[in-house]
């Protein structure tokens, strides 16, 4: 089910392209992962909205996000301040924050940083350290899959109209291509072929990795899909056990890489419980 709520213009966001914002309630940013947009989102945003103000935003030097500064260089802590500040621009002092992969990095850091009422953070990047064998399997990963887009170029969103090649090329992100909407699966490669951002902050990882978190004071649950085939919870995920000891930890059978994509409606359940639980107490000042 696509979404179908209309942009909000709001001041100090974006463009048209770069988020999505829907619904009422208590405030609720999703950031996605890396070489995706806000449009990961698009099958679960209709199962939040209900009960949230929704914003889901586009990172810098992602596909339709504000473009790098001259030079193109970026680091991880450049995209959470930007998500910082995209929260100030929709009024939101604190909120729940939904993550997912370099996302969910994201969303524990401007927890630890006292943004947070809850936080839901999807097959987190950084759960390794420096020089971690199956890491740097990830990280050649993507630029391996970037080159072959590329080469793919304009012909990739059509492909992604046909099941067969959509499986082809989805298959390492999420559980079951076939039943991606061909939209989102050409979103998903557009996303991938257009990323400035994805080597500067590969760089950084491979040689500093992700810096250490802390959940800081709100319910936190950590959340996996057991065919991960980007970032095995069994190898990618030890050193978020270490940080964060007294997080919830939930596995969906059958869930990739991209849950939100894969089981919309067990992510929107997982996260709606937390939301509930967390109830309308602020966030840290």
């Amino acid at each position: 089910m696509p979404v179908t709520s209309t942009y909000i213009s709001t001041p100090g966001l974006g463009g048209a392209g770069a988020f999505h914002r829907g619904g009422s309630g208590e405030p609720l940013l999703c950031v996605h992962g890396i070489t995706d947009t806000w449009r990961s989102w698009e099958l679960v945003a209709p199962l939040l909205e209900p009960h949230h103000d929704l914003l889901a935003i586009t990172l810098r030097g992602h596909s339709g996000g504000r473009a790098l500064e001259e030079g193109g260089h970026v680091v991880l802590r450049d995209l959470v301040d930007e998500a910082e500040r995209d929260m100030d621009a929709a009024g939101f002092e604190t909120a729940h924050l939904v993550g997912n992969s370099l996302g969910g990095w994201i969303v524990l850091e401007l927890a630890a940083r006292g943004r947070a009422r809850s936080v839901t953070a999807l097959a987190p990047a950084g759960g390794w350290e420096v020089g971690d064998p199956w890491a740097y399997g990830t990280l050649a990963g993507f630029l391996i899959g970037r080159r072959l887009l590329r080469i793919a170029g304009d012909r990739a969103p059509r492909m992604a109209a046909r099941p067969g090649l959509r499986k082809l090329m989805l298959k390492s992100a999420v559980s079951d291509p076939v039943a991606v909407p061909a939209p989102l699966a050409a979103s998903l490669i557009r996303g991938a072929q257009d990323c400035p951002a994805l080597l500067p902050l590969l760089a950084e990882t491979r040689i500093e990795g992700f810096p250490a978190v802390d959940r800081g004071d709100c319910p936190t649950r950590i959340v996996w899909g057991t065919r991960d085939r980007i970032l095995p919870p069994k190898h990618l995920s030890a050193r978020f056990r270490e940080m964060l000891p007294d997080a919830e930890w939930v596995e969906i059978p059958g869930g990739g890489h991209i849950p939100q994509i894969d089981h919309p409606e067990r992510v929107a359940e997982l996260v709606l419980e937390l939301t509930g639980a967390a109830g309308s107490a602020p966030g840290p000042a």
